[in-house]
């Protein structure tokens, strides 16, 4: 504790004695200052002890004595000591009905009492307080440390909240609560996601601080900080206590963030491990060796391996993109893709953040130095829906207006992902290659997310409208166009007529109020102009097709 003025009362060798304010003496001492100055108030910072002889004082005056007393204790002076035997022999009556009157305590220091002595006094307990604080500190950081190694964070945790004597809680980078101590602060912690959300969007290292006393929706006092080494932070701590931390339990929030960005960076550089043991798995997967992948595995990846699983494929929509976070990463190898706002990176969040809390199994393997995500997850699980749901918000964001224009329209970070049908490992280099698929089609509808079992139960006229197609179309049917601009003939409509009757030539001829022989002489001249019979089929299917992207363009 600093020392406070009933310290300096009971300390013997200062023989003070206390004339105003006895029931204020347990408040904190910050500095003793000397000053003989009729305003002392613009040299104050708050929490002094004020020495004075009175000499440039009219101290007998009740007014003056009444409007000094009142300045010194609204600039936060906690007590006033007046020397006797130097200009006053007592304390003037004026000066202890003023400092009676304010509250503010008046201690009488005698002659022999040096104000030398008491600077001193208040000088070596502040120094002991701040020797036992760091003394505290460091116990604290090395049970904290033990905790870490034994314990991994929850031990951590629980040592920082007894340090405290408050709470604590972890949060991962999706803001997401990991743990608590003690148990009972889940529901506090769980509050306070959107401000970690907040803290997230601000460059590590990051703190702020919520609620307090008096604060409707928290009574505690919550510090926040961010975790992590890179510019964005990969996770956030949560201290709660009731009152403002004191220097010990300063040093012990600092020597938990230290420890817990440690614990944040090594199990970073495990998941650079466990990446390359993913993309090793994969390629296995992929060779059709499913075995093989498995020894390789081990129990890293749960039962995923054995179950159904999609295969998910997510790249960058343009190739200028991809250069772009390409660079990016060049520039700056150490901090890595925090340095980036990546969105690949992002999405990784998602599914991993989903898969930890559903105690999900998965397999995350950055692929083209970075430019693309290849990721397994459980069929029907928690991450496979955590995609689709941050697809879906991207759409939203992308197509919601905002002052008259799209918020969000061709956005260079712009995603797009496939995701597979259900699969096992025997048939996963066909997921992969569904994944691709879902992949490229998504890409050419300008859509973000696409699922293979979307493409196998629609249509496959909405395909018809890839610019590539339409230019085969109109080729194949610019002859005809041409012949049917001259007014010599319809044979584009005869045509559509007849293959969509099936090549029946009284029903075509029907539709199209012409007699059977008269369509009979244009599919003649169909295929004279073309150069193809209408007898084989693909040719049929081609000038369909060619004629129903035509229509849809």
């Amino acid at each position: 504790m600093p020392p406070t003025l009933a310290s300096l009362v009971h300390h013997s060798a200062l023989k003070l004695t206390v004339r105003a304010g006895e029931d204020r003496l347990d408040v904190p001492v910050r500095w003793a200052h000397v000053s003989e100055l009729a305003d002392p108030v613009p040299y104050m910072e708050g929490g002094e002890l004020l020495l004075i002889t009175a000499l440039k004082l009219d101290a007998e005056d009740a007014e003056a004595m009444r409007r000094y007393v009142k300045r010194l204790a609204g600039a936060g002076v906690v007590g006033l000591g007046f020397a006797v035997g130097v200009n006053y022999e007592e304390i003037p009556k004026a000066l202890v009905q003023a400092a009676e009157q304010e509250g503010l305590p008046l201690l009488e220091v005698p002659r022999r009492t040096p104000f030398l002595a008491i600077s001193k006094a208040v000088s070596a307990a502040i120094a002991a307080d701040q020797y036992r604080a760091v003394t505290a500190g460091f116990a604290a950081q090395r049970e904290l440390t033990r905790q870490a190694l034994t314990g991994g964070p929850e031990g951590l945790l629980a040592a920082l909240a007894s340090q405290v004597d408050g709470w604590a809680a972890l949060y991962d980078a999706s803001g997401a609560v990991v743990a608590t101590a003690p148990e009972w602060a889940g529901r506090r912690a769980a509050r306070l996601t959107a401000d970690v959300e907040r803290l997230r969007e601000r460059p590590a290292p990051a703190s702020s601080v919520v609620g307090g006393p008096g604060n409707p929706e928290n009574d505690d006092r919550v510090e926040l900080h961010s975790l992590g080494t890179g510019r964005l932070p990969r996770a956030a701590l949560a201290v709660g206590t009731a009152a403002a931390l004191g220097t010990a339990e300063r040093y012990a929030v600092h020597s938990a963030i230290a420890l817990l960005t440690l614990t944040t960076e090594r199990s970073r550089s495990l998941r650079a491990a466990q990446q390359r043991i993913g993309a090793a798995v994969l390629r296995m997967l992929l060779a059709g060796e499913p075995d093989h992948a498995r020894t390789v595995a081990g129990d890293l990846y749960g039962g995923l391996l054995d179950a159904p699983f999609r295969m998910l494929v997510a790249e960058y929509a343009s190739a200028s993109a991809a250069r772009v976070h390409a660079d990016a990463r060049a520039r700056v190898p150490a901090a890595g893709a925090d340095a980036v706002a990546d969105p690949l990176g992002a999405l990784a969040e998602v599914v991993e953040s989903a898969a930890a809390r559903a105690g999900e199994a998965l397999l995350v393997v950055p692929e083209a130095d970075g430019c693309r995500l290849v990721v397994l997850v459980v069929d029907g699980g928690a991450a496979a829906a955590a995609c689709g749901e941050y697809a879906g918000h991207l759409e939203t964001e992308r197509t919601t207006p905002t002052t008259g224009e799209q918020a969000y329209a061709g956005d260079e970070d712009e995603l797009v992902v496939g995701l597979s049908a259900p699969a096992g490992p025997i048939a996963a280099a066909s997921a992969y290659k569904q994944a691709e698929q879902a992949l490229s089609v998504a890409r050419r509808r300008g859509r973000i997310f696409v699922e293979h079992e979307q493409l196998a139960a629609g249509s496959v006229l909405p395909l018809l409208a890839d610019d590539a197609v339409k230019a085969f179309a109109d080729g194949l049917l610019r002859a005809l166009h041409e012949h049917d601009a001259t007014g010599r003939g319809d044979l584009v409509a005869s045509l559509r007529a007849w293959l969509s009757r099936h090549g029946q030539w009284d029903a075509a001829a029907a539709d199209l109020g012409v007699h059977r022989h008269t369509l009979r002489y244009r599919m003649r001249r169909v295929e004279e102009i073309l150069g193809r019979s209408l007898d084989d089929p693909d040719v049929r299917m081609e000038l369909w097709l060619a004629l129903k992207a035509t229509t849809s363009a």
